[in-house]
């Protein structure tokens, strides 16, 4: 069976990516000090007991803790402290606040594509560029500044490392210091827009994140910049590789581009069916508080555990035919976006503008199409599922 990864050389590391299943859902990876889990009930059951699997891998993974401080980092929150924080910004992405940005989305993707002629690079013209104006303007940073945050991302992702607990090359250690470097730059950025807004409020969730209480107390101005930290760099990269991938699953599908085509009702489906099929962030980490069975292994305490949804949502005891792509898949349980008590706060706004801007992009371009000439470019990261530059014919 030929797949896109075949394709276009997608991840070598990710197996499933080529139909091949993995012997047992829950693997023990001697060689990198951790646990991989593959199947789906599996790593429903561990996303849904934050009591035994924590979200607080900084205590086991050094080089997270130094690269990433735990101060307000919602990802690496445990309750009650996750609870607290996050209520901070639900309000920010209720089903109505998120619906009242469609006319902002639409008009910024036609803005967008205005600009291009009769060929266009996706991610540089429209994904991304599209999720960082909208979550910038939320925030209440300059949208203008996208060039930096793609920088400062780019350098926190940009690395083909396995992850491993075990002693690191040269080039791994270079790369660290390299990502903290650029982790820094961008909570210094942050930090002084928070600084700022505690002089001169505004009407934006940056304000927000200063101006809140939490038990009584502010969040310090390094809570609100790892905090706002995580909005900026989540609430744009899920939906660039989003985009991305749909458009690359839906070209590579041409019988399933043509039912889209001819009823966009499917087009929501087809989003949902892109996130099972290439699931941008492949895999979530967590840390366990105690020994534990799951998949009929023994976890002991203290492990660090790989959770790979991207082969959940490959898993055939879940999805019939889990390797075929197919827009009308209903139902569609895909965990892409997590399960538990840290599911995707934007997840809602990530679908939106993933169907805004591909509904716009069919009706502009009856003829999109990949360019033969110039095949995408894949983010290197093994974690990660999604393009970095993909040459599309309008």
């Amino acid at each position: 069976m030929t797949t896109l990864a075949d394709t276009w050389g997608i991840n070598e590391a990710q197996f499933w990516l080529r139909g091949v299943h993995p012997d047992q859902p829950v693997q023990h990876d001697p060689d990198a000090g951790l646990w991989n889990v593959y199947g789906y009930p599996e790593i429903v059951q561990a996303l849904s007991d934050h009591s035994t699997f924590s979200s607080n891998t900084q205590r086991l993974i050094p080089d997270l803790g130094r690269q990433f401080s735990s101060e307000g980092n919602l990802v690496q929150m445990d309750p009650p402290d996750h609870n607290k924080l996050r209520k901070l910004v639900s309000h920010a992405f209720t089903p109505k606040v998120v619906a009242d940005l469609e006319p902002r989305i639409a008009g910024l993707t036609n803005e967008l594509l205005d600009a291009v002629s009769d060929r266009t690079e996706l991610v540089a013209d429209l994904a991304y560029p599209l999720p960082v104006i909208v979550i910038a303007e939320l925030l209440g940073v300059p949208s203008s500044d996208r060039g930096l945050f793609k920088k400062w991302v780019d350098a926190m992702f940009n690395s083909t490392n396995k992850v491993t607990l075990k002693a690191r090359s040269k080039e791994q250690e270079e790369y660290f210091a390299r990502a903290m470097e650029q982790v820094q730059e961008l909570s210094d950025y942050l930090i002084s827009h928070a600084q700022e807004r505690r002089e001169q409020p505004r009407e934006d969730l940056l304000t927000k994140l200063v101006e809140a209480e939490v038990d009584g107390v502010r969040l310090t101005d390094g809570e609100v910049a790892n905090f706002a930290m995580v909005l900026l760099i989540a609430g744009h990269i899920t939906t660039t590789m989003l985009l991305g991938n749909t458009v690359l699953c839906l070209d590579a599908h041409p019988e399933q581009l043509a039912k889209v085509r001819a009823d966009r009702s499917l087009v929501p489906k087809a989003i949902e069916e892109s996130l099972r099929f290439f699931s941008p962030f492949a895999a979530v980490s967590r840390a366990t508080w105690k020994d534990t069975e799951l998949g009929g292994q023994i976890i002991p305490a203290d492990q660090v555990v790989l959770m790979w949804v991207a082969a959940a949502n490959r898993d055939p005891r879940e999805f019939e035919n889990p390797d075929v792509f197919d827009v009308t898949r209903d139902p569609n349980p895909q965990i892409a976006f997590g399960r538990g008590i840290h599911f995707c706060l934007g997840a809602p706004l990530a679908r939106l503008e993933g169907r805004v801007a591909l509904n716009i992009l069919l009706d502009r371009f009856p003829d999109l199409r990949t360019d033969p000439a110039a095949p995408p470019e894949f983010m290197p990261a093994p974690t990660m599922t999604g393009v970095n530059k993909l040459p599309l014919l309008l």
